[in-house]
């Protein structure tokens, strides 16, 4: 039997096609506001593509900018296998770093320091040179990152209570950046060397009384921790020097109320098994 669908309803349907779900700029506004009162919030392009969440991701970046400092970084989300199962995602997801996120080793933060505070124990390279941008293994891009820092991440996840958190919205928001606590940068000296440190350390998360939260070898973030920013290339991204590049989480996201007054992150297997660590009051 055939099907002939009028003028008018195949207008509709082609409109429908080309419908996209990029925040207005009334909800990228409003999202703005939320952001810097550490109030739950919408999900954005909820029922749009990841194209659709990309849009919706530069104008949250331009509109944070102002408030939060310049893009000084990307970040690859959802990179180890807990962090894809809890979210659904097959594959990690794209976000930035800004300036003014970044907090020293011990630093003190609010235990409130989002709608919906999360911490996780990462870790950051730092671009040397343009040449990453023609890496295509771990061990080329190693051979142009200048030093490697411990990094606990203080995302915000900042959606309501039963708004979708799915790859789709947490690419929208940037990935929930919020805030960042960098440890001691390690020189990359001897970039072989480091990029098998890298693969056999282990990294474990501690709450403030010992217990350990995490534990994970390197590996655990896809196969390796230089492949996030191989996959990260993979999807537009253009380094700089002096870029950070968050690798992402080695385990879950974790409560702050867990960290019993903070946490520390400890690289075993690194150069002088580093740690960093942050206070929570």
């Amino acid at each position: 039997m055939r099907i002939i669908l009028s003028a008018s309803t195949l207008c509709f349907l082609a409109s429908i096609a080309s419908a996209t779900d990029c925040a207005t700029d009334a909800q990228v506004d409003q999202y703005v506001q939320d952001y810097l009162a550490n109030t739950p919030t919408p999900a954005l392009s909820a029922g749009g593509s990841m194209e659709d969440a990309l849009c919706t991701q530069a104008k949250i970046i331009a509109a944070l900018e102002p408030h939060m400092g310049p893009v000084i970084g990307y970040k690859a989300g959802l990179t180890s296998a807990p962090a894809q199962e809890r979210f659904g995602a097959s594959e990690p997801v794209k976000g930035v770093l800004f300036r003014d996120m970044m907090l020293e080793d011990g630093a003190t933060v609010p235990i409130t320091w989002g709608a919906r505070p999360v911490f996780e124990a990462d870790l950051v390279l730092v671009v040397g040179d343009a040449g990453i941008n023609q890496a295509t293994t771990p061990a080329e891009v190693m051979a142009h990152i200048s030093a490697v820092r411990p990094f606990i991440e203080l995302p915000d996840l900042t959606l309501a209570e039963g708004e979708p958190i799915t790859p789709v919205t947490l690419t929208a928001i940037a990935v929930a950046p919020k805030l960042g606590v960098l440890g001691s940068e390690i020189p990359v000296f001897d970039p072989a060397a480091m990029t098998q440190a890298l693969a056999d350390m282990t990294v474990t998360l501690n709450a403030a009384d010992g217990e350990v939260l995490a534990q994970a070898p390197g590996a655990a973030v896809l196969g390796h921790p230089a492949n996030a920013a191989l996959w990260l290339m993979s999807k537009g991204v253009e380094f700089q020097p002096g870029n950070l590049i968050s690798v992402g989480s080695f385990g879950p996201l974790v409560p702050p109320t867990k960290g019993k007054g903070g946490a520390t992150a400890t690289y075993s297997g690194l150069p002088g098994d580093p740690t960093v660590s942050v206070v929570f009051e």
